[in-house]
């Protein structure tokens, strides 16, 4: 792949966008309010930033980024259900935006941002349309064009430090990983995203297995490593397999991260928590509303981050917050320089700092998000002062790295797994180790089972009801206290799948009727086969 141009040898920026969202697929009902978490990302971040790549390209940029896309929105996003459903959403919110035009008429203040408001949804539709409602095919064009890097994440996003009690299910994590991107884009994933960058020692060692070159991690997991890296996190780690782990560098995730002290949290930027699905009366969203539904979010927010100290809160202004958009990315960019211009004369090759972000933060959480990482990006290309590489860009430039085994650490409140194991959420670990165990005991029992057999289909639809209750997402609602009655029922389910399957294989009774519409309902990974679950011989899996 040829190298994207730059000032080589003055600093690396490798920009790390993670997208994941859980498996929420809900054919069973008319309408599934949770679905819409997927239809807003959509909308808010996966087309806007297809939009920022598109748009660089056509002004002659070329730029290299890394994109981790979990296999669960993979999933959801080459699903012919839920791209109608994304339709379907999408006429009811422009139906919306048309009566708010009308409704702010005579509001010269609010009319222009009820007008933005339509012409981004339109627009959203347009370009979902243009990649014939699947928007795999706008990535793939990007890694083809070679300014992507696609990397994959673990299977349903299970954390790995808390699943390796299970025998088998880390391995299962990581091999289906692996298997599901390369069907997918055809080519093998290099890295992977460690779900909540959750590592502990002797996990490469499951990596190397699936094929993968590197992984990121936490800050503190380069800098407790085994050894003191001569580079601190301004240049990767050698695990003893030759699996390289990068470091997380801790300036440049507080300055986008942090709403508090990072640019987020600006008062020219919108304010993403007051919403007219909130604001106006029942009567006003009946059309937007389905029958009996709550209140949620419509995406069409008209203030600003105003109003912290009880004042009103002031009206959007979008030029306002683009040129502030601007202004921040000067800045971003300006430190980073700072930083290589400091550390890079005290190294024997050229600092790279990693800058990963959860990608729903560009557009979704951070309105003008993507905005900032084009002018991020137009700017480093003009000044010609800072390189953009990806983490398999640096391996080949430099494969010779320090070596160390990397602490255990995440990247979650704490830096360790408290955010995932604690008194809310402890519960759910003794059912996913159990199941796990057991998960083996029919890999081990039935492997000699043809695929297709019904025993087989309903053993890896068993593989796919475990898979899904390991995600991490729903430890992390019932902590965070969002949605936690979701997240507690999908929890449940997901085992209570499981366990119907495994008893129904035991008894030899296994109602096919009832089997199909399990994989109905839970179609992710076609090409699954439960002896994933199996551990290598003479070889532990966690």
């Amino acid at each position: 792949m040829k190298q994207p141009s730059g000032a080589r040898g003055s600093g690396y920026l490798c920009l790390v966008l993670h997208a994941h969202l859980p498996f929420v697929r809900h054919p069973e009902f008319e309408s599934f309010l949770e679905e819409t978490w997927f239809f807003e990302a959509i909308t808010e971040t996966y087309v806007p930033l297809l939009k920022i790549f598109e748009s660089l390209l056509a002004d002659g940029i070329r730029f290299r980024l890394t994109l981790s896309l979990s296999p669960t929105l993979v999933a959801m996003l080459q699903d012919p259900f839920l791209q109608q459903r994304y339709m379907e959403h999408m006429a009811r919110l422009l139906d919306l935006a048309e009566r708010e035009i009308d409704r702010t008429r005579r509001d010269p203040l609010l009319q222009p941002l009820a007008q933005m408001y339509h012409w981004l949804f339109s627009e959203s539709l347009t370009i979902f349309r243009g990649y014939d409602c699947d928007l795999i095919n706008g990535f793939k064009r990007f890694q083809k064009a070679g300014v992507l890097e696609l990397i994959t994440c673990g299977a349903t996003h299970g954390y790995l430090p808390l699943l390796r009690e299970g025998p088998g299910a880390v391995r299962a994590q990581i091999q289906l990983a692996a298997q599901s991107h390369e069907r997918v884009f055809g080519t093998p994933a290099w890295g992977v995203w460690l779900p909540e960058c959750g590592y502990y020692p002797g996990l490469e060692d499951i990596l190397q297995e699936a094929g993968f070159g590197y992984f990121m991690t936490d800050t503190h997991g380069i800098l407790n490593a085994h050894v003191c890296p001569r580079h601190s996190v301004y240049a990767p780690l050698a695990c003893s397999n030759g699996v390289a782990a990068f470091g997380r560098d801790p300036a440049a995730s507080r300055q986008v991260w942090s709403a508090v002290e990072g640019y987020p949290g600006d008062p020219d930027y919108r304010e993403f928590h007051r919403d007219i699905g909130f604001d106006l009366d029942t009567e006003a969203l009946a059309s937007y509303l389905r029958e009996g539904q709550p209140r949620f979010a419509s995406g069409i927010k008209y203030h600003r981050i105003t109003g912290r100290s009880g004042e009103p809160k002031q009206l959007y202004q979008r030029q306002a917050a683009l040129v502030k958009a601007e202004q921040h990315a000067m800045h971003f960019l300006n430190e980073r320089q700072r930083q290589v211009a400091e550390v890079t004369p005290h190294m024997d090759r050229p600092a790279m700092i990693l800058a990963p972000y959860d990608a729903e933060l560009f557009g979704h959480w951070w309105f003008e998000g993507p905005q900032w990482l084009k002018y991020l990006i137009s700017k480093i290309h003009a000044q010609n002062q800072i390189e953009l590489l990806t983490p398999s860009d640096y391996l080949r430039r430099h494969p010779v790295i320090q070596s160390g085994t990397p602490s255990a650490s995440s990247w979650g409140e704490g830096g360790y797994s408290a955010y995932w194991l604690n008194t809310g959420n402890s519960w759910i670990y003794p059912h996913l180790h159990q199941a796990a165990r057991r998960m083996q005991v029919l890999a081990r029992t039935y492997r000699a089972e043809p695929k297709g057999s019904l025993v087989h289909r309903a053993l890896s639809q068993a593989a796919r009801s475990l898979l899904l209750a390991q995600a991490s997402d729903w430890a992390f609602m019932i902590k965070a206290q969002t949605t936690v009655e979701y997240a507690e029922r999908r929890t449940r389910e997901c085992l209570a799948r499981f366990q119907y399957l495994d008893q129904a294989v035991n008894d030899g009774n296994i109602d096919e009727r009832k089997l199909r519409g399990l994989e109905m309902m839970d179609n992710i990974f076609p090409d699954i086969d439960f002896r994933v679950f199996l551990e290598l011989p003479d070889k532990q899996a966690g």
